[in-house]
């Protein structure tokens, strides 16, 4: 794997990837961070896939112009939790965050905010999640043996076949409903781990409306990514 910078406004790097399955040379721009890949097929060299990227330089900007900025979560920042907006604020007493008006009231260092709002978003995240999978595990009478959080980019949930549901924690910045219909995805696996008919037939069992929220995610899902927890407000 080697990276290239192709000049201009902006520059863009690309990374250079090789596969022995590809047929043709890809480009591809995430939707989660905006990093741009492009894979080269035995055979092509590094300089014709070079090339081929300067040729679609124009096409590139366009789809980084297009994706969301980066958030650095810091004071002042308004976040969609559980499908309210607040408004991160310092707090001039407790030691705990707390929800109070339309606001997270976070106490301490603004260097240490961010950091502190992500451990209470994973909080509440797992406190929802757990409720959810419980309600939804009873009403399939079936039974799993533990939920993880992760902070995951291609999916949004899994289960394995020992029963072990894993969630992303940002799904505490989506609607209710959504996080509802991520939990009931993964519960149905308990009892179909495949995708097929059988399977959408339990989700719709347990979230008639899940067709929406599947939606959102694939409109909307990848702008939970934009929030960063780890920088300044004032980083670059």
């Amino acid at each position: 794997m080697g990276q290239v910078t192709l000049p201009g406004n902006p520059p863009i790097d690309v990374v250079i990837k090789r596969s022995a399955r590809a047929r043709r040379i890809s480009l591809r721009v995430s939707g989660i961070d905006g990093t741009v890949s492009m894979t080269l097929p035995r055979g092509v060299s590094e300089a014709q896939g070079v090339d081929f990227a300067r040729q679609k330089a124009g096409w590139l900007r366009g789809h980084l112009a297009g994706r969301p900025d980066l958030v650095a979560v810091a004071h002042g920042v308004d976040l969609s939790v559980a499908g309210e907006s607040l408004r991160i604020t310092p707090a001039k007493t407790g030691r705990a965050i707390r929800v109070s008006e339309g606001q997270i009231l976070v106490p301490g260092p603004a260097d240490q905010v961010g950091r502190r709002v992500q451990s209470w978003l994973k909080t509440l995240a797992r406190d929802r999640l757990a409720e959810a999978s419980d309600r939804y595990a009873a009403a399939l009478g079936a039974t799993y043996n533990g939920i993880s959080l992760r902070d995951t980019r291609s999916r949004w949930g899994s289960c394995s076949s020992r029963g072990n549901l894993s969630y992303s924690w940002r799904l505490i910045l989506a609607p209710p409903e959504v996080l509802d219909y991520v939990a009931a995805h993964e519960v149905a696996h308990l009892r179909e781990m495949n995708h097929s008919a059988r399977f959408w037939a339990l989700v719709e069992q347990l979230d008639p409306a899940f067709d929406a929220s599947r939606n959102w995610l694939r409109v909307h899902g990848a702008a939970l990514h934009r929030y960063r927890f780890d920088i300044d407000a004032d980083a670059g």
